[in-house]
């Protein structure tokens, strides 16, 4: 029951799309703009910057409020955290009232990895980050987080439980971003380093 209490606070919580709530604002439809997911990377597409960071923030946010608040209702089981922040992926990916269809779950998985510890959610917005324009792939960044984040829990832990939650956590990342791998393997994604070129030296030339 406890499980299932602290999957159920993930999803309530992650289904809150904070960029389905601008867009309305905006009277724009994200599911016809852009990738057409509701993920803070279209939202900086469609939106613009400022918008797509905030709603990134508030993603990451509402997966490790979720995580905290299930620690606190359930101190004595270990995984209640990780299980709400499962959860909140899975909300956020798949919110029943927006037809399941919502944003990609990258920022969610970040709250989840802020909960486990902070230093680590930086490590991989700067680490990873520079090394997916290393890679010339966005798709790198999703790859990197969920093979090495399961590991990192495992080392500091030791608890397979939370090892096994965060290897669902990183398989699921990994089968959301899947149409990523077909774009980039068809070769039409576009080069990280030249969507950096073109957002922010063409914008400063403006």
């Amino acid at each position: 029951m406890k499980i299932l209490i602290c999957l159920s606070l993930g999803y309530l919580l992650g289904m809150i799309s904070p960029s389905a709530l601008f867009a309305r604002w905006k009277k724009i439809n994200m599911k016809q703009e852009g990738t057409g997911n509701l993920g803070a990377s279209n939202a900086i597409s469609v939106l613009g910057r400022g918008y797509g960071v905030l709603i990134a923030a508030i993603d990451i946010f509402k997966a490790f409020f979720a995580a905290k608040v299930a620690q606190f209702l359930f101190p004595d089981l270990v995984t209640a955290g990780f299980l709400a922040g499962l959860g909140a992926i899975i909300g956020h990916t798949y919110p029943f009232y927006l037809h399941f269809k919502g944003g990609k779950g990258l920022a969610c998985f970040g709250g989840l990895v802020c909960f486990h510890n902070p230093w680590w959610l930086l490590f991989y917005l700067t680490v990873g980050v520079a090394l997916m324009i290393l890679a010339n792939r966005s798709i790198f960044l999703p790859v990197f987080v969920a093979i090495t984040f399961p590991v990192i829990v495992l080392t500091e832990t030791g608890d397979w439980s939370l090892f096994a939650i965060a290897v669902i956590s990183g398989a699921l990342l990994l089968f959301i971003h899947r149409k990523n791998f077909g774009r980039v393997k068809r070769g039409e994604e576009a080069p990280m380093r030249e969507l950096v070129v073109t957002k922010v030296f063409k914008k400063k030339a403006k």
